[in-house]
């Protein structure tokens, strides 16, 4: 499977996934609303929005040279990382079984994608604008902290460390799935965990949220927590990443609450 082929696989599940999320957690009566003030509630959020673009923007232009220039300015975290937790990912796939395989493949690269993309649909479509400006914020904290710690430390995810204990779970069983990750990461930037940090930014989002969308914050808590714990499972991400993903969370949802008040 090409990299067009799999994107647009990709594009389709997420799409039919927000489509019918629209419909049952959103609503038809919010939908029509949005329908007919959309450009207010967006326009209401110009500023955190526009700085969200500015910052995946840049993100995707410097990706490369990023993981050029930390191995100048950086420190190389990987023995230290696999001095603090040794065999632990190692010790986590020894649960592995097909069945836990494909759930955890399936999270990390739709589950992910979907989870970041409803919740933007999902606040829109709200007359108060405050979950949407917070949502933007805590993404660009998320995306420009994550990029900061890229370029001060180099790390190799435990696949790459310890490739003879731990095995790259999601390529061998879903090769084609590395030509959609290879567009977005480098094997030296898994600390800290981006997948770990935005999935739990939209749950705790989503919690502050759960009396206007209960069924969203249910969902937006499950599917974050199977994300984390794939990060692992698969072999992309040490536990270390992951404690480190989830402090990035928390400042960026501060940082957000902080911006909005």
């Amino acid at each position: 499977m090409t990299l067009v082929a799999s994107l647009v696989e990709l594009v389709v599940v997420v799409s039919v996934a927000i489509a019918v999320s629209s419909s049952v957690i959103v609503g038809f009566d919010r939908l029509r609303a949005t329908v007919r003030n959309v450009r207010g509630r967006v326009k209401r959020a110009a500023a955190p929005i526009g700085a969200l673009a500015a910052v995946l923007l840049v993100n995707s232009l410097v990706r490369e040279p990023v993981a050029e220039a930390a191995w100048i300015l950086g420190v190389n975290i990987t023995p230290t990382i696999y001095g603090i937790e040794g065999e632990f990912v190692a010790w986590v796939q020894s649960f592995a079984h097909p069945a836990l395989t494909a759930l955890f493949s399936y999270a990390y690269v739709f589950g992910y994608a979907y989870l970041l993309v409803f919740p933007l649909v999902a606040y829109v479509a709200l007359e108060d604008g405050t979950p949407l400006r917070r949502l933007a914020i805590a993404y660009s904290v998320n995306y420009t902290l994550g990029l900061v710690c890229y370029v001060l430390f180099v790390a190799y995810g435990p696949r790459n460390m310890i490739g003879d204990s731990v095995e790259s779970l999601l390529y061998t069983t879903y090769p084609q799935y590395q030509f959609l990750t290879s567009q977005v990461n480098t094997n030296s930037n898994v600390f800290p965990s981006l997948h770990t940090s935005l999935s739990t930014t939209v749950a705790g989002i989503a919690w502050e949220t759960r009396e206007t969308y209960p069924g969203w914050s249910a969902v937006a808590t499950t599917i974050a927590a199977i994300i984390v714990v794939s990060t692992m499972y698969l072999g992309i991400h040490w536990a270390t990443d992951v404690a480190a993903g989830l402090a990035l969370a928390a400042t960026a949802i501060w940082v957000a609450r902080r911006y909005v008040e």
